[in-house]
């Protein structure tokens, strides 16, 4: 079919990113259904960073191939299959699988990138882009003239955040570390530094009666302070549990306890929602609605990139074979945007 041959990486167990391995072998053949797409971009999630400690909550047994999501071109296609999509770039989210030269998808999940939008520029918003723009538009609802807080507003789905709300015409606060904080100003953001200040005091004085949601990646005990800060008819959307990174013990128990006081907090008549985020929601009880709902978000996220609404932040591009210094770099919280993987 092709004699480029399929490159890899396999996550054998709990390792350090040294211990990644690079696989070598046959592409893959597009069954009915499906096509293969040779990815031109894939990208290292906070998910990933997870998996290798064994702690992302759904992860398959080790050994697996990681990689959240990817860009890239379709080479071949399976029985009804339009034929006239080889040829074309599309992106996926696939939760695992996108470390690899070419990927096998099933085509209802492969989304058309526009044409004049770079691999690595719609990479850096497939997951991130789909998860910011659910958030606010699916939980939050947000709507022009309110104010959101933002936790960890330059990393990878908060600085979609910022960019989507604004284009909403919402005022944000955004926590982060104080290296950070010009280029929020730059942005329009208020910002706070979580390491220096009261974040729940500060966004008090900023936003005395309340603010209308907050998007927190993380988790841990700092959830109660941000279900304070919330204005009657807030909305909470919490999406990560950051904070029990390096926690040992249970994978679910973190997230288990936060489901737990989502659905306490929801029972109670405050006038207030919280959710916990999950992108993958609803894809096994309605595929066809999953498939519908996360084109439209995805292609409304390339739209506003279109339009300069929202900027691709890509924080350096390694190829594939140097995944342990991408993921080294990636962990390190030393850079903006997202660390993209080339073939």
């Amino acid at each position: 079919m092709n004699a480029e041959g399929l490159v890899e990486v396999v996550l054998p167990g709990k390792v350090e990113p040294e211990g990644l391995q690079i696989r070598r072998g046959a592409v893959p053949a597009a069954g009915p259904g499906q096509v293969v797409i040779r990815m031109e971009a894939t990208g290292i999630s906070f998910a990933e960073q997870q998996m290798r400690r064994g702690k992302y909550y759904d992860q398959p047994a080790f050994p697996f191939v990681p990689g959240y999501d990817l860009v890239g071109t379709v080479v071949a296609t399976g029985e009804g299959v339009e034929p006239d999509l080889a040829g074309t770039r599309v992106a996926a989210l696939v939760k695992v699988g996108g470390w690899a030269s070419h990927v096998l998808v099933d085509a209802a999940d492969a989304v058309e990138v526009p044409a004049g939008i770079g691999a690595a520029e719609a990479e850096t918003l497939v997951v991130n882009g789909i998860t910011a723009w659910q958030m606010l538009h699916r939980k939050a609802r947000i709507r022009a003239g309110q104010t959101i807080v933002v936790h960890g507003a330059n990393g990878g789905v908060g600085s979609v955040l910022i960019q989507l709300a604004h284009a909403a015409g919402v005022k944000v606060i955004g926590t982060a570390s104080a290296r950070h904080h010009d280029a929020l100003r730059e942005r329009g953001v208020t910002p706070i530094d979580y390491r220096t200040e009261d974040v729940a005091a500060r966004v008090r004085e900023l936003a005395p009666a309340g603010v209308d949601a907050v998007f927190d990646h993380v988790g841990g005990r700092g959830i109660v302070d941000s279900w304070s800060l919330l204005a009657p008819g807030g909305t909470l959307v919490s999406y990560g549990s950051a904070s029990t990174r390096d926690d040992e013990g249970s994978k679910q128990w973190p997230v288990l306890k936060l489901l737990g006081r989502v659905w306490l907090w929801n029972a109670l008549p405050n006038r207030r929602r919280a959710y916990f985020f999950n992108v993958w929601a609803g894809r096994a009880l309605a595929k066809a609605r999953f498939r519908a709902r996360l084109r439209s978000d995805l292609t409304q996220v390339f739209a506003a990139l279109q339009r300069g609404d929202v900027t691709a932040q890509i924080a350096a591009q390694l190829p594939l074979t140097r995944v342990a210094d991408a993921l080294r770099l990636a962990e390190s919280g030393t850079v903006a945007g997202k660390v993209v993987l080339n073939p």
